[in-house]
């Protein structure tokens, strides 16, 4: 089964007001998630994981502590983290609700804490990557960072948030100002309904 990449889950400049670009989301998505997409189906193609789920695929072809993922890993597991990143952001700025908001307290001590710490591991992830936060296979909350396309799902967790930190992400709107770019995404982007809706 093809992948395929889905629309914008808000308008391309719903997100401007709050420091995401229209000319970013129209890269980042129309081109670079596309791409994934793209490349992503063809390598499918005829193989093994042709009908599988996106999920499946994924860990079924992450091989641990590999320098150098295979195609086929590589733009399924981008192919996800995109899906994922798109809905964790929104142009409603909500407060936390209250369950997540007890659920990180209690983890790190304060939301304060938690998003220092966020910011942390996606400021000092070295080249492309990820950073997220994870309730992880004991229900336990944790900020962990991955590197290129490696994500929660090949270590059984479940991504609550998560932040591409690859420089297309950032670049057109913060130069190489990623701790900037982190901040601005903590403090205006995120749509903590969504990341709320997903503990367990």
């Amino acid at each position: 089964m093809a992948f395929k990449l889905p629309d914008l889950p808000y308008k391309y400049n719903a997100l401007e007001p709050l420091g995401m670009s229209m000319e970013t989301l129209e890269f980042h998505h129309d081109m670079h998630h596309k791409a994934y997409v793209d490349n992503g189906s063809k390598l499918i193609e005829g193989t093994e994981w042709a009908d599988k789920s996106l999920e499946d695929i994924i860990t079924g072809t992450y091989q641990a502590g590999a320098v150098a993922q295979n195609g086929i890993f590589n733009n399924a597991s981008q192919h996800w983290n995109h899906i994922q990143f798109w809905e964790m952001m929104g142009p409603d700025k909500a407060g936390m609700p209250g369950n997540l908001e007890k659920a990180i307290t209690e983890a790190f001590g304060s939301v304060d804490e938690f998003k220092s710490q966020f910011a942390a591991a996606g400021a000092g992830q070295f080249g492309s990557g990820w950073c997220w936060l994870v309730q992880d296979t004991d229900g336990s909350l944790k900020v962990t960072k991955t590197e290129n396309g490696v994500n929660p799902l090949c270590f059984g967790q479940t991504a609550l948030l998560g932040c591409d930190v690859w420089e297309h992400s950032y670049y057109i709107d913060f130069r190489n100002k990623r701790p900037a770019y982190l901040s601005n995404f903590l403090d205006n982007l995120v749509n903590w309904e969504n990341v709320a809706s997903r503990l367990s």
